[in-house]
């Protein structure tokens, strides 16, 4: 999977469950993502996906559920109840802070580039 930031173009992989087929099922999405808490972009899906919440401390470059239908990007570290549904691949977090910036963001989710 593909998610295209501005002009950057990342890669990341899924998570083995069934929210993350479902969403690649969906592709391709653009989602607008608003900064919270100073270490993650957080958007509606406009849809629903199967929850598998479990206590997850989430890295920077993962993504995951939130609710059912919120896609939630990590450029930090937060510990919550999650799905998972993948991470971006070889990625730090100041990487991803320089890409993402400080404000709100469009995030488009493809399986093509």
């Amino acid at each position: 999977m593909y998610l295209k930031i501005g002009n950057t173009v990342l890669t990341a992989t899924l998570a083995d469950n069934q929210a993350a087929r479902e969403l690649a099922q969906r592709l391709p999405l653009t989602l607008d993502l608003r900064d919270y808490g100073g270490f993650e972009k957080v958007g509606s899906l406009g849809f629903s996906l199967p929850r598998a919440d479990v206590s997850v401390t989430a890295q920077p470059g993962e993504f995951v559920l939130y609710q059912g239908n919120q896609f939630v990007l990590f450029y930090g570290q937060n510990t919550w109840s999650f799905t998972r549904l993948g991470r971006i691949d070889g990625m730090t977090a100041q990487q991803l802070q320089e890409i993402l910036g400080g404000g709100n963001v469009t995030v488009t989710l493809s399986a093509e580039r």
